[in-house]
């Protein structure tokens, strides 16, 4: 069975925008990120298991806010206290996850198909964050995380990297047109390019 994509009817390729006069590889790079393994992790509170001996994908689960533990593959965010939010292009992990996090302990809840992600790349990228979230993008930093809302629409933020900025924005899949209206509204004044 094939899945479609979350903005499969919206996300079209092209440059948009104010990027006339403008050096191609400077404007912001928008763009739809397909096929990754996401799934919830939410430690029950009477559970007696100590989560900092997990290990998944050779990765130590942080209880610590805006904390990203990551590999090449694979990036757990911190989502809240004893909830992540594992994201990885490794599809198979989920049977390896589903082994460690006992269910008498954990809730693991695959999300792969409820979620629209949206990446955007360059220097602008925390300004356009800045016109409809009211989080101070300029404490974010690489293998940070947060959770907060875009005009009206909840979604969760990664910061991938800070040269350039790249950050990733999750958003449930049933918002993630609007998310992406919003997010490519606020992008046309400098100009970007959708990829």
């Amino acid at each position: 069975m094939t899945s479609i994509s979350a903005l499969n009817n919206i996300h079209k390729i092209g440059i948009f925008g104010n990027y006339k006069n403008k050096n191609e590889e400077n404007l912001l790079k928008v763009s739809e990120i397909k096929n990754l393994l996401i799934v919830q992790i939410v430690q029950y509170k009477n559970s007696k298991i100590s989560f900092e001996n997990i290990n998944i994908d050779s990765l130590k689960l942080k209880n610590e806010p805006l904390s990203v533990v990551t590999n090449n593959e694979t990036r757990v965010l911190w989502n809240g206290p004893k909830n992540w939010l594992l994201i990885s292009t490794k599809k198979d992990l989920l049977k390896n996850i589903l082994e460690v996090f006992k269910e008498t302990d954990f809730a693991v809840t695959d999300l792969s198909h409820s979620r629209a992600i949206i990446e955007l790349e360059g220097e602008k990228v925390k300004e356009v964050l800045k016109k409809g979230c009211p989080f101070n993008f300029n404490i974010l930093e690489k293998n940070n995380s947060i959770n907060s809302s875009y005009n009206g629409i909840a979604f969760t933020v990664d910061m991938i990297d800070n040269n350039p900025d790249k950050i990733r924005l999750f958003a449930l899949r049933s918002f993630g047109e609007s998310l992406y209206h919003s997010i490519t509204d606020s992008s046309l004044e400098f100009g970007y390019k959708s990829i």
